[in-house]
């Protein structure tokens, strides 16, 4: 797991920072070792206070676990992640706050300790902490057999803005066989009966009716891709036979003219494609965070019920097991002849065996939990980036029939003169170098 760590003063906002539940999805104070007070922000400002005796302002160290998002990592595992740092930095006599959190579907933990010795009344000092926390965390990934980041094979490789970007892949656009572009103008050939027939027909079909520089009848996609039409036409049916159910060809749109309309009218379309994208976007948003609301929801109230019943199960175990010693001359009889430490000695075992049971129950909850989260997320993930596609899709589309648009106005002949011959550019002399 990656542990980060550093020195630090603030100890109430750092009791704020670690309780906050709008950022969090659980939090849960897992233990605080050497402190009178029963809660996190009493625990701090322990260490605060007791730090006023010194010159210390970081006066706290505080490091975060971080375990892999993809592994399922138990309490047992923080707290021997939390032990190894305690033993390598020489901290576990001293004070510690441990808080468990899980964000997103990811658990990882907070372990603050008291820098203040409190039999020196000074710092204690921790050199090249961060190197020391590299290196243990280093060591964790490999004892649990998790794939180690680059950050941590090379420490060159690291990103320094700590942020992963997903790539993704251009959609694959699949264009018709010239099998089917010619089924498409054959058939609306077969089903019109007149010029208006069969310009309703094509546009059906996606295709746009115009005249070409060289065939006379022509056919063009959105793409502006062009097709001759009396070579679509099935055997026997000539260009003479096109003109006259569709009259003189040059009342019909050029191909740059019959361009722009495309262009045009494909560019309103992908405007109205992102504004419908946009809305779906939103509502899928807002169908996510019902459900994660809800979802956080029912787990929270199911942690409630198991520690209730732990709670309780755990108050009627330790009746049964004190009602074991005798009171009065039975139990005095019973100290004489060792039977009370035998009973005493038993009793522990059972609490410690209960204990470890009542937190095997709590892990595979919360595992369970997290797992429901992260199929939750992935459902979210997967949703995002088929959206995601959609709108990469619409705007490479958009920009090809803008730059389709621009190419038409580009490429627009040069005007005549009143003779009927094209304009020719002005030639210029030589400037001879000089900037005027």
């Amino acid at each position: 797991m990656i542990l980060k760590g550093g020195q630090r003063g603030g100890a109430r906002n750092l009791a704020i920072h670690l309780m906050r539940t709008d950022e969090n999805e659980h939090v849960e104070v897992h233990s605080l070792r050497g402190f009178a007070a029963d809660d996190l922000m009493g625990a701090l400002n322990e260490i605060y206070a007791v730090s006023q005796g010194t010159k210390c302002k970081q006066f706290m160290f505080q490091v975060m676990f971080n375990p892999p998002p993809t592994e399922e990592v138990s309490t047992a595992d923080f707290e021997a992640a939390i032990a190894r740092v305690e033993k390598q930095f020489k901290l576990a006599d001293q004070p510690c706050a441990v808080v468990l959190h899980e964000k997103e579907g990811r658990p990882h933990a907070h372990a603050v300790w008291s820098r203040i010795d409190i039999e020196e009344m000074k710092a204690i000092q921790l050199s090249y902490f961060k190197n020391q926390l590299q290196d243990i965390s280093r060591e964790l990934f490999l004892e649990h057999g998790w794939k180690m980041p680059n950050g941590l094979i090379n420490s060159e490789e690291r990103d320094p803005t700590n942020f992963t970007l997903d790539e993704w892949q251009h959609a694959k656009r699949i264009g018709k066989h010239a099998r089917e572009i010619k089924k498409d103008i054959q058939d609306a050939w077969a089903i019109s009966d007149s010029k208006a027939a069969f310009i309703h027909a094509l546009k059906e079909r996606g295709y746009w009716l115009a005249r070409g520089d060289s065939a006379r009848f022509i056919a063009v996609d959105h793409n502006g891709e062009v097709f001759p039409i009396p070579r679509s036409l099935p055997q026997g049916i000539k260009t003479k036979d096109v003109r006259a159910r569709l009259g003189d060809e040059a009342h019909l749109p050029s191909l740059r003219e019959a361009k722009k309309q495309i262009a045009e009218g494909m560019l309103s379309a992908m405007q109205r494609h992102k504004a419908e994208l946009d809305r779906q976007n939103e509502t899928g948003r807002v169908e996510f965070e019902r459900r994660r609301r809800a979802l956080l929801q029912r787990q929270r109230g199911e942690r409630r019920t198991l520690a209730q019943m732990q709670a309780r199960r755990q108050v009627k175990e330790s009746v049964s097991r004190q009602a074991r010693f005798r009171t009065g001359i039975k139990g005095l009889w019973d100290r004489l002849r060792g039977e009370h430490r035998r009973i005493r000695e038993q009793n522990e075992r059972e609490a410690k065996a209960a204990g470890t049971r009542d937190r095997k129950e709590k892990d595979a909850l919360f595992q369970r939990q997290l797992r429901d989260r992260r199929r939750l997320r992935e459902i979210g993930k997967q949703y995002l980036a088929y959206q995601a596609d959609r709108k990469r899709e619409v705007d490479l589309d958009e920009r090809r029939y803008a730059d389709m648009n621009n190419t038409v106005e580009e490429n627009r002949p040069a005007k005549r003169s009143r003779s009927g011959r094209r304009r020719r550019p002005r030639k210029r002399g030589p400037d001879y170098g000089m900037d005027m």
